[in-house]
């Protein structure tokens, strides 16, 4: 199973995601796969916001490895499953190819809220609390995600 987690730029909520997922894969003994990217390509090459990379650091994850990169029609092909942060970033996937997302891509939020398409909020304007509460968020829809991928 490949995972892929993406936001907007992919230097804050994505890279957490992917960070968190990682954890608590390992913590299930699951072998699968969890990667990150970002709709738009702003911050190609770029860390994770310093925040997130805090934040992850706070819960015993280390994140500060990864690097921003661009979505890809590829990325579409291969993943098993296609996890976005928010209704945006959903359709800006769905548009880039409706055929390959068919049946794998889902709001990150509606693992927990099934089919209120709550948002993982972009915490890059806000403060380091911010990055707490998406991390929180994140935790729990991660977690709610592989319960259910796990049946």
């Amino acid at each position: 199973m490949k995972i892929l987690m993406v936001c907007l730029g992919n230097i804050c909520r994505s890279p957490l995601a992917e960070g968190i997922t990682r954890q608590l894969l390992a913590d299930r003994k699951l072998s699968w796969q969890v990667d990150s990217a970002g709709t738009a390509g702003w911050h190609e090459g770029a860390s994770p916001d310093s925040r997130s990379i805090d934040v992850a650091r706070n819960h015993q994850i280390d994140i500060s490895h990864l690097k921003a990169r661009r979505l890809t029609y590829l990325d579409l092909q291969e993943s098993d499953l296609i996890i976005a942060m928010d209704s945006q970033n959903y359709q800006d996937i769905r548009r880039l190819d409706p055929k390959a997302t068919q049946d794998k891509l889902y709001l990150i939020m509606n693992f927990l809220y099934p089919d209120q398409n709550r948002a993982v909020p972009d915490p890059y304007y806000g403060t380091s609390s911010d990055f707490e509460e998406v991390c929180q968020m994140l935790f729990d829809a991660c977690n709610a995600m592989l319960d259910q991928m796990v049946k």
